[in-house]
């Protein structure tokens, strides 16, 4: 990871603490506030690299010498992550932190700490805190992460500075995707249900998105041109992969992007697909329908996930939909 690499998603911050580097007036705290996936956690791992590293580049480090290899891999002595223990960061967690904060660093007087999900910490463990903040040491940093700034005690925001992470929009999402190999109908697709790059791969490097996809796309066809075998369809292939209700409520969204590209095939507007690898599929399904049709049955499936989050019976609320699919 670079400094370059990580301004493609997140270009303000990188100025931000890039600047300080370069001016030498990096904070002793920081709070990076922000939605999940936005890149926190790798944005405070550079800048620990970059306080580490001495034969950085201006702010950019080298990437090979031990103290970036070592942090790269978690290694590092004087950088230590404190996470969740359970629900809750405790007072405990934040007494061991402070007792490290006393001794030297164990190869250097620098010490450098996250606290991941800061929010998450007990009255008790953000007053614990407190100390450390209002007496910093020069040579230590300290990152604290957290998606929900307003449960953070005013008396930390006061004494840290305070950066905010930007959600990444679909276009960058499938662009970091692409660069990395992942191909183009399955960067496109998951560009449209995350804005959380960690969770993207994870669904692609699980293979879940690829045949959800291939799911998704074999009902639309079946609804259009075989509705003897979607009631099939439904029983041997949605409800086995569409297990739990986070996993059926992104099978309804993208069975909604179906029918959103039937939509633009019908207003030849397909230059905007998802599905671009299927515009067969999608155009042999918009001859079949109409305008009026297809926005009828996109208002449906907006409706099973209304009503899949008032926990109506999953395999009821699929079969009732797939009949309103297959209703002229």
């Amino acid at each position: 990871m670079t400094w370059r690499k990580l301004s493609e998603t997140q270009g303000k911050v990188v100025k931000i603490i890039t600047n300080s580097i370069r001016k030498e007036r990096l904070s002793h705290a920081y709070l990076f506030d922000g939605p999940k996936g936005t890149g926190k956690r790798e944005v405070a791992l550079q800048l620990a690299k970059t306080f580490f590293c001495e034969k950085k580049d201006q702010f950019e480090p080298c990437e090979v010498c031990s103290d970036c290899k070592r942090i790269a891999s978690g290694n590092h002595p004087d950088v230590h992550i404190i996470q969740p223990d359970g629900q809750t960061i405790k007072i405990e967690q934040i007494r061991q932190l402070k007792k490290e904060f006393s001794y030297r660093g164990m190869e250097s007087v620098r010490k450098f700490y996250i606290i991941e999900d800061a929010e998450k910490m007990t009255t008790s463990a953000a007053n614990g805190l407190l100390k450390f903040l209002e007496e910093p040491d020069g040579q230590s940093i300290a990152v604290l992460t957290t998606v929900e700034v307003h449960r953070i005690l005013r008396t930390i925001l006061s004494r840290t500075q305070i950066i905010s992470f930007v959600p990444l929009t679909p276009l960058q999402l499938m662009e970091n995707l692409e660069k990395d190999g992942i191909p183009k109908p399955i960067s496109k697709l998951l560009g449209q249900l995350t804005n959380d790059l960690d969770e993207a791969y994870q669904l692609y490097h699980d293979d879940w998105i690829a045949q959800a996809r291939g799911i998704v796309i074999q009902l639309g066809e079946e609804v259009c041109t075989r509705p003897h075998q979607v009631m099939l369809t439904l029983q041997e292939s949605w409800l086995p992969h569409f297990k739990e209700k986070n996993q059926l409520n992104m099978g309804l969204d993208i069975l909604l992007l179906w029918y959103r590209d039937v939509l633009r095939t019908l207003l030849a507007t397909d230059d905007q697909l998802i599905f671009v690898d299927q515009i067969d599929k999608l155009e042999r399904h918009a001859l079949k329908s109409s305008q009026r049709k297809v926005s009828q049955h996109m208002a449906d499936i907006l409706e099973a996930k209304r009503r899949l989050n008032a926990n109506v019976n999953p395999q009821l609320l699929m079969e009732q939909l797939m009949l309103r699919l297959q209703e002229g």
